[in-house]
């Protein structure tokens, strides 16, 4: 049974997941009006993505005889200066849910809640991961700099990504 305190704070969990994945969403619709196609297929597989994260949540907090609540809109940007402030968000945004993240398997530890603590675990993992792809797209824009072959290669690249590719990263 969770204690109201860790239910809060995971019902909290689930409203920054939402809120990542409607992110996402717009990042990825602005890309697609903008052409940038492969950076488009991306941040729709990561607005996929965080909604599984937040649904993981969402059971769990059920699972365990609390209440998991249904975040309420969120309101998101609509328009980008480029690529590059797209990525920078990501990034920001990520450092966000991670900070966020640990602070909840803080408050499990307090509350002496091991099992919460345990399933957090997996979530730690994925910002990790989560943080690092944001960094490793930055610097391959960097080095991009304003050469449109290089950004059209770049886009490309990240077209080819499908659902489940970072989970095989490694194997």
């Amino acid at each position: 049974m969770l204690s109201k305190k860790i239910e809060s704070a995971l019902n909290e969990q689930v409203a920054l997941e939402h809120e990542s994945s409607q992110h996402y969403l717009a990042m990825a619709s602005w890309a697609a009006i903008n052409g940038y196609q492969g950076v488009s297929n991306f941040l729709y597989l990561q607005s996929d993505e965080e909604r599984m994260h937040m649904l993981k949540l969402f059971h769990y907090i059920n699972d365990r005889g609390g209440h998991a609540l249904v975040p309420s809109g969120v309101k998101t940007p609509t328009s980008f200066k480029d690529v590059n402030q797209v990525f920078e968000l990501v990034l920001k945004h990520e450092v966000k849910v991670s900070t966020s993240i640990n602070l909840l398997v803080d408050a499990c530890l307090k509350e002496k809640d091991y099992s919460t603590h345990n399933f957090l675990q997996w979530y730690v993992a994925e910002q990790i991961e989560e943080e690092n792809t944001a960094r490793e797209i930055l610097d391959k824009l960097k080095l991009i700099g304003n050469d449109k072959g290089g950004m059209y290669l770049f886009d490309r690249d990240l077209s080819a990504r499908q659902p489940g590719d970072r989970d095989n990263k490694g194997k």
